[in-house]
């Protein structure tokens, strides 16, 4: 390809359900309006440019991975077979990192659909959300389905998981069941940063573990937490918001009992009941919460004044966006 190339992809807020998207459940999900952005064009060599850093990709040692910044652009490359390209490879976002908000997998939606489309490759969109996923969790961290499935279809989705529990290979296990919502009036929903940063692995795996050794308790909250999605789809399509926010209440009961929360989202947790918020859960695995709340507007400036690093407002917009600029 001769011209420029722009994929971007948003970020993603689980609204009831989460994590079950690891264990063959249901999760309702909204695409954030704060997206990955990955710019593709011709060069005489292979650069990888993250704005205040560049490196060179000469050979196959610099394609090891090394904890940076650069680790998602090498796994992308290696992933698509893309490793001989000639072109420059710059990406930002606008999604914070290590807020549960999927921000790495948007950026990895966008580098892999992005390399793809530069070599005249597309993929629909569930073909394209599993390749990612695969990539991702073979080479970068342990994750479920849900944040490569919203991060390529955007929107407000219900979706279900079943038949994928047990993380078959990558092409062997089914599609998961994506239907859009578009509810009337849209889903009052705030997202607020709260700093408890924790790695999204680093708080999945010792409850793998436990899942996969059968221990009652995960097992039997897990499909709890799957049925509260279901019903949480009857809540949003009958408009009965308390209801949902019920529902987010009990998905996050749920997770603490199990321990996967922690103590700063649990705080900004109960503010923003205590302010008002018929629901309020975490958004992902750590570091933001998503609140339902009749008035977005009232609720944000309490959850700054109370030491919030920001403020979103998930909205169900596009998902995976590919532009080519003619030369």
């Amino acid at each position: 390809m001769n011209g420029t190339l722009t994929a971007s992809a948003p970020g993603r807020v689980g609204i009831v359900g989460n994590p079950t998207d690891m264990y063959g459940g249901s999760v309702i999900s909204c695409s954030t309006k704060e997206r990955a952005r990955v710019r593709i064009q011709p060069a005489d060599r292979l650069v990888l440019d993250a704005g205040t850093e560049q490196r060179v990709i000469a050979s196959s040692d610099d394609l090891a991975l090394r904890e940076d910044i650069f680790d998602i652009a090498r796994v992308a490359l290696t992933g698509t077979e893309s490793t001989d390209l000639l072109a420059r490879i710059s990406w930002s976002t606008g999604i914070p990192f290590r807020a549960g908000l999927s921000g790495s997998t948007a950026l990895l939606v966008s580098m892999v659909a992005g390399l793809l489309a530069y070599r005249g490759i597309r993929h629909n969109p569930y073909h394209q959300a599993e390749l990612v996923r695969g990539i991702e969790y073979q080479n970068l961290t342990f994750c479920g389905y849900q944040d490569a499935y919203m991060c390529t279809f955007g929107g407000l989705h219900y979706m279900d998981f079943r038949g994928k529990e047990f993380h078959l290979e990558y092409g062997t296990d089914p599609f998961a069941t994506m239907e859009q919502m578009a509810p009337d009036p849209a889903l009052p929903l705030v997202v607020v940063i709260t700093g408890g940063q924790r790695v999204s692995g680093g708080v999945h795996t010792p409850l793998r573990e436990r899942w996969l050794a059968g221990e009652t308790e995960v097992v039997e909250a897990y499909s709890a937490i799957a049925a509260l999605a279901r019903e949480g789809k009857k809540a949003i399509l009958d408009n009965r918001i308390d209801a949902l926010g019920e529902l987010m209440n009990e998905n996050q009961a749920l997770t603490q009992s199990l321990g996967g929360s922690n103590p700063e989202d649990d705080r900004f947790i109960e503010l923003a009941r205590r302010a008002g918020a018929s629901g309020a859960k975490l958004a992902g695995s750590s570091g933001a919460i998503v609140a339902l709340h009749d008035n977005p507007d009232e609720l944000a400036p309490v959850m700054m004044d109370a030491g919030a690093a920001g403020i979103l407002e998930p909205s169900p917009g596009p998902g995976l966006e590919i532009e080519l600029d003619d030369p």
